[in-house]
């Protein structure tokens, strides 16, 4: 037993990086003695994303899915760490939207994302949606409309002071209840942040993909990358361009 504890203190000691993660095993049955509770308490309050970088003090791991991530210090200051959280998962909620919106027209076989606006640059061009024709088709009368329809909502979601409330409204907002239970909720939260920040990834890859390879979409280029990917990737298309004279 006491040869078990020096091995695992020694290893501690040559390699502390192995055991920063405040979710490692060994942090959490290593017993140090008093001299090294510096140490341990650095170990603790780690970085979850990266092993062996300390947490920032304004990160403490309440918020859902906070894993000490913030090189830049951007959230130091406490009033634009509110901001930012809010600003964070309403944009997920808005990628989640979009990319699902992306796909599915285009496996459907209705057009992809990329010519679905090319209506507007055509003189008496008649806009469509899932291959139907809006009925109020013009590109000014489709912008007040957004215009006014997100003012509102975003002017009522100000008005709400409750940083909580103003994230995650409920009410209507939960038709099933799925916040009625806190435990649950916390789980659910955790999920939508995480799917939130792969659909803002998945995005951004899709405009990426856009600049590379103009006029397909994104399904259309995963099924010619799978034909032939050696060939057929962003690097084939963006590295030439980026040496030609």
């Amino acid at each position: 037993m006491a040869s078990n504890a020096l091995r695992s203190f020694g290893v501690a000691a040559v390699f502390p990086s192995l055991l920063s993660s405040s979710k490692s095993k060994f942090t959490n049955s290593l017993s140090l003695p008093n001299t090294h509770a510096n140490a341990s308490s650095r170990f603790a309050m780690s970085a979850e994303w990266m092993p062996g970088q300390p947490r920032p003090p304004h990160l403490d791991g309440s918020a859902p899915g906070d894993f000490g991530f913030d090189p830049l210090g951007l959230g130091s200051v406490p009033e634009n760490l509110e901001r930012f959280k809010e600003s964070e998962l309403i944009h997920c909620r808005w990628a989640m939207l979009a990319v699902p919106g992306i796909l599915l027209p285009e496996a459907l076989g209705l057009g992809n994302w990329v010519k679905a606006q090319e209506w507007a640059a055509i003189p008496g061009g008649q806009a469509t949606y899932l291959g139907n024709p809006v009925p109020w088709g013009t590109l000014p009368t489709i912008l007040v409309i957004e215009f006014l329809a997100i003012s509102f909502v975003e002017h009522q979601r100000s008005m709400e002071k409750d940083p909580e409330k103003k994230k995650y409204p409920g009410g209507a907002f939960d038709p099933l209840g799925y916040s009625k239970d806190p435990v649950k909720l916390k789980e659910y939260k955790i999920k939508e942040i995480k799917n939130g920040r792969l659909a803002l990834l998945a995005f951004v890859g899709f405009c990426v993909q856009q600049s590379a390879y103009p006029g397909t979409g994104p399904l259309e280029n995963l099924a010619t990358h799978l034909a032939d990917p050696w060939h057929n990737n962003i690097g084939d298309v963006l590295i030439p361009r980026a040496i030609s004279p």
